[in-house]
């Protein structure tokens, strides 16, 4: 969804007044006879420092929310935390008006990240006292899984087409959809079939997701280079580390269920 908004707003914001490439010292705009360049449009370096920002932040909440989750000495077991929903919830919320506002990512940005953040220490330990070292592991692969997309992208092994596009955005949006019916069930106690299980389906969809996942940072990558080139405002640097760190934190959940899964 959120490379889905980015890319609408690339295309407002590159074909709008002002907003065309930057000029450089000494060519037209500087005696008057073009366009005045810009200073304040986004770039690969802002990005950079504002997810670097949003991540330090999420670990940082992430140490609390991991504090507020204990195991009983006599079982080795913790009940599930039921307040994680809201916790969900909030981020869901505070994702979407990013989406719907970018200007507003710069200040929604820090929020997201400190709620996601408690929710991911939160969730993080609880899986940690079902199955020891599970979190390391998920961590480690969530890191592989990145820096890999990174690589084929930055070489081009992999390139980013609007067929690519499209059919990442469309199976995304299905997802979340079958995430958020999932979520309203559950209230319902009402869980869905196989897809939860440890069984070889449940298995196949949490792979399946994670790849999802790891495409979305494909496309992160590939809006944010965009928007560079297209000479987008500041505000879209927090727009794009917002959107880069809703892919981790989702990238990095599916890891810890399909971990889960596979040692049942």
């Amino acid at each position: 969804m959120a490379n889905a908004v980015l890319a609408k707003t690339l295309e407002k914001e590159a074909g709008g007044p002002g907003w065309g490439a930057p000029t450089r010292p000494g060519g037209p705009g500087y005696g008057g006879d073009g366009p005045i360049a810009r200073t304040d449009t986004m770039t690969l370096g802002g990005v950079l420092s504002a997810t670097t920002l949003l991540f330090v932040i999420l670990c940082a909440f992430g140490y609390w929310g991991w504090t507020l989750v204990e195991a009983p000495p006599e079982t080795g077991q913790s009940d599930f935390p039921g307040w994680i929903i809201f916790a969900v919830l909030i981020g869901f919320g505070i994702g979407l008006l990013a989406m719907l506002k970018p200007p507003l990512a710069r200040f929604l940005g820090p929020v997201y990240a400190a709620v996601q953040g408690v929710f991911l220490g939160a969730i993080s330990h609880w899986y940690e006292n079902q199955w020891d070292g599970i979190v390391v592991q998920a961590v480690g692969l969530t890191a592989i899984v990145f820096l890999s997309m990174l690589f084929v992208y930055s070489v081009r092994i992999l390139r980013v087409t609007e067929k690519m596009r499209r059919v990442v955005i469309g199976a995304t949006m299905a997802i979340a959809v079958f995430y958020l019916v999932s979520l309203l069930l559950s209230f319902l106690n009402v869980t869905m079939p196989l897809i939860w299980d440890a069984g070889p389906f449940g298995i196949a969809f949490s792979l399946f997701v994670c790849g999802l996942a790891a495409f979305n940072l494909v496309l992160d990558f590939d809006l944010a280079e965009r928007g560079v080139a297209a000479g987008l405002p500041k505000y879209m640097e927090w727009f794009c580390a917002l959107g880069l760190m809703i892919s981790i934190v989702w990238l990095y959940l599916e890891i810890l269920r399909l971990l889960s899964k596979l040692r049942r």
